[in-house]
């Protein structure tokens, strides 16, 4: 795969980005990469294309995989396996807020659960510490809830909703 000028800073900039929200460097760009490609590639032309030790390539999209932002497939006639992006930006959103939902979110939330039930029992902890527990508590418990609310609106509707933008505040009022 050759890649553009404007498909190179892209795939750079992705990656750049990538750490920026905790992701391997190598990760988003061959996300990015493969985002990009008109057809399925296989590990040695990604390391090519970006110039990668394979064996890098191979840790990528497994990681990739575990995210299912990209799939696994097999072309006729050649044994070794391929991988193509999900296309669909809308899909790749859904899939990293689940993602970090799942790690992130649901195991500090857990956490603090924990955390709220032992300060209310253990006459040690100082109650500002206690109150902000629990307001931290009730902050990812509404974000948790807001979140599930968001994924069963139909995503024609969230479309509508999110170019709404700043209007939707002056419909309930300030």
């Amino acid at each position: 795969m050759t890649l553009t000028p404007a498909m190179r800073r892209y795939v750079l900039h992705w990656g750049e980005m990538g750490q920026r929200w905790g992701v391997n460097r190598s990760v988003a760009q061959i996300h990015a990469l493969l985002y990009l490609a008109d057809a399925p590639q296989n590990a040695e032309q990604i390391a090519e294309t970006l110039g990668v030790a394979r064996s890098n390539v191979s840790t990528s999209l497994k990681e990739l995989l575990g995210w299912s932002l990209i799939r696994l497939m097999h072309l006729e006639g050649d044994r070794r396996d391929h991988f193509e992006a999900r296309t669909d930006p809308w899909d790749m959103l859904e899939l990293i807020v689940e993602g970090r939902k799942r790690r992130e979110i649901d195991p500090t939330l857990e956490m603090l659960n924990a955390c709220v039930a032992e300060a209310k029992i253990d006459k040690a902890t100082p109650a500002h510490a206690r109150q902000r527990l629990e307001t931290m508590q009730a902050f990812l418990t509404q974000l948790d809830g807001w979140h599930r609310q968001m994924k069963d609106i139909p995503r024609p509707t969230l479309v509508k909703l999110i170019a709404l933008g700043g209007r939707i505040a002056k419909l309930i009022g300030k």
